[in-house]
């Protein structure tokens, strides 16, 4: 039997935020949180500093040119994206294609902590970036 891919059978991971800087974020949501923030994790490839609160993923700008930077610049700080977790990312990503859904990129890309992830594209979504972060089922860190 395949596995369930409809997005109301996938967990919510995280909701990411774009900052301009986590310095000054992080002591407000650790706040507001009750809990300490993880230590930053930079990912190149998303152009981004990250430090999680929670199920709140922060991202900072590491260049002006990077996705969050140009995000920053278009919008200003607040929601960037939502993101579930799939057990399966390439079998999802060849799902949604199929329903003629658009991602960002062609293949799945090393997130922060190593995990694969992809991007639905905003016209994809209702205006929202949903990002699909592939975590198999499972016992195991979130």
């Amino acid at each position: 039997m395949d596995p369930p891919y409809g997005l109301s059978s996938l967990p919510l991971d995280h909701v990411g935020v774009a900052v301009r800087s986590l310095e000054e974020a992080v002591p407000v949501f650790e706040q507001i949180a009750g809990h300490p923030a993880t230590a930053p994790v930079t990912v190149a490839s998303q152009g981004a500093k990250i430090s999680l609160v929670g199920a709140l993923e922060l991202l900072a700008p590491t260049d002006s040119d990077g996705p969050v930077a140009r995000f920053l610049d278009r919008r200003g700080p607040g929601l960037h994206h939502v993101a579930y977790r799939a057990p399966d990312l390439k079998t999802l990503m060849a799902r949604l294609r199929a329903e003629g859904r658009q991602f960002t990129s062609d293949a799945p890309a090393t997130g922060a902590h190593g995990r694969l992830v992809a991007f639905l594209h905003p016209r994809s979504a209702g205006g929202v970036l949903v990002e699909f972060v592939e975590k198999p089922p499972g016992p195991g860190p979130a």
